[in-house]
């Protein structure tokens, strides 16, 4: 029975040096010392049983510093590995690869930097380019035209859209989850006639003159934004106008408050007023015009939904002016917690904008080695993971065929519209979830495949009775699921 008390004080006087603070283990830390000169108080203890008890206490705090230093090392190397991922994943973009292409106290447009410009790896996507529209209640942007096709996306606001097309004006009050085509050339011209939100437009951009290159061209304007008409002489301006120069230059010199300036909510109606939604059709064209004028991707367009997730979808046949483009455009909002399936696309490479939320992204990749020079290295399996921290802004890129999927954070929805490329064909592949790729095998070619029998495969594949959208690695989402946008 004693020497089961002096086990017992043993054991609680190493549990009390947990508490203690933590230093570089030697004769003079306070951890050691206090433990020490607990041994040599411990009533019924001889000198051999302190020493023995001393030698307990170097053990294990010197134990429990090295425990310590491998922690750090290891939290070192996860911060290290996402700081190198965010500076080397040749697929994930934030906001230092935008550059600045407006900015005025009323709004800003920034621009993704072209795609090749990060790694070779995305030449079959380096004529696209996609950004975002940003701009205050009520604010206005100036009639520009650009030399590159352009698809909108409303994600927050009311934009009043007007578009100059030959001899005809078209007026369109949009809201969000809202898709405009926007041919190269068209002059075009933006109000936002929300009073309270922010407008927050994604813009997917396709130049049609240089391969990934294109510019705004301001005709309405003066100094600043500068008109391009001040490109042509005043001779041949007098001439074309009919005008004397000194009337000239005081109209293309006025202007220099910027290309997005504030607009008076009587502006904003008188520009509003005649304008048709996103379900109208033009007049006096018809109904068999109405597929080349925007429409709305929440409206009749859910594809697949369940507690853990939505997603929207129009695909090419269901629009001519995605058809013209070969484009499909998808918009997944995941329950907090959650993760979407892992898939991969046949045909279509993926360009997505996370406009809401936080999470993560996980895709398998067989070209991270040829891309970093270690192609002849062996230690390394094929196909790599590339992961990415994802939030508001985040761009990120998924090729055709590489196996991907996006995990919400627990704190909140993902929110995240994709434009979908080379979309004609292409076909989704599901590699979890109730209909996977795998379950469509036959017994015997999963043996083969597997190396394992049939049955233990389909206790694996089978057992995910989820589709699209599955609870997600650590999620605690209650039975009624997270918040759910445009339901």
């Amino acid at each position: 029975m004693a020497a089961f008390k002096k086990l017992s004080l043993l054991v609680l006087l190493l549990l009390s040096v947990v508490v203690l603070s933590l230093s570089i283990v030697d004769v003079s830390d306070p951890e050691l010392k206090q433990c020490r000169h607990q041994c040599g108080h411990q009533k019924g203890f001889d000198e051999a049983q302190k020493r023995q008890c001393e030698q307990e206490c170097k053990e294990y705090v010197r134990r429990k510093r090295e425990e310590e230093r491998r922690e750090r090392e290891r939290d070192y190397e996860r911060r290290s590995e996402e700081i190198s991922e965010r500076r080397s994943s040749p697929y994930v973009f934030e906001d230092e690869h935008f550059e600045t292409s407006v900015k005025t106290e009323e709004g800003r447009v920034h621009i993704l930097r072209k795609f090749t410009e990060k790694s070779k790896l995305l030449k079959g996507i380096e004529n696209y380019r996609i950004g975002f529209l940003e701009a205050n209640p009520n604010a206005f942007i100036a009639p520009v035209h650009l030399d590159a096709d352009c698809v909108f996306f409303v994600s927050t606001g009311k934009p009043t859209v007007t578009l100059l097309r030959e001899e005809k004006r078209e007026t369109f009050n949009l809201v969000e989850g809202d898709i405009l085509n926007i041919p190269a050339g068209t002059p075009v011209y933006i109000v936002n006639r929300d009073e309270q939100e922010k407008l927050f437009i994604v813009k997917l951009i396709n130049p049609v003159s240089l391969p990934g290159r294109f510019e705004p061209f301001y005709g309405a304007g003066g100094e600043n934004p500068e008109s391009f008409y001040k490109a042509f002489s005043w001779e041949v301006l007098s001439a074309a106008f009919k005008r004397e120069r000194d009337e000239l230059e005081r109209l293309f010199r006025q202007q220099k408050r910027g290309s997005i300036v504030k607009a008076s909510r009587q502006q904003v109606q008188e520009l509003s007023r005649h304008a048709q939604g996103s379900g109208g059709t033009i007049w006096p064209f018809g109904p068999e015009t109405r597929s080349s004028g925007p429409f709305n991707l929440f409206r009749d367009h859910t594809a697949q939904s369940n507690r853990y997730g939505r997603l929207y979808e129009a695909n090419p046949s269901d629009h001519k002016s995605l058809q013209d483009l070969n484009l499909m455009i998808s918009f997944a909002n995941i329950t907090k917690g959650a993760m979407s399936a892992p898939f991969y696309n046949s045909r279509a490479t993926k360009i997505a904008f996370v406009v809401k939320g936080e999470g993560s992204l996980e895709m398998a990749c067989p070209h991270i080695k040829s891309e970093q020079g270690r192609a002849g290295q062996q230690d390394k399996p094929d196909i790599e993971r590339v992961t990415g921290q994802l939030r508001r802004g985040v761009v990120f890129v998924v090729p055709a065929g590489h196996p991907v999927t996006t995990i919400a954070s627990g704190n909140s929805n993902l929110q995240i519209v994709c434009f979908e490329v080379n979309a004609e064909g292409n076909v989704r592949y599901p590699l979890a979830g109730k209909r996977n790729i795998v379950t469509e095998m036959e017994n015997v070619a999963k043996e083969l495949a597997f190396s394992v029998p049939a049955r233990e495969v389909d206790r694996v594949f089978k057992s995910q009775n989820e589709e699209y959208f599955f609870p997600g690695p650590r999620s605690t989402q209650q039975e009624e699921g997270g918040e759910r946008a445009y339901a």
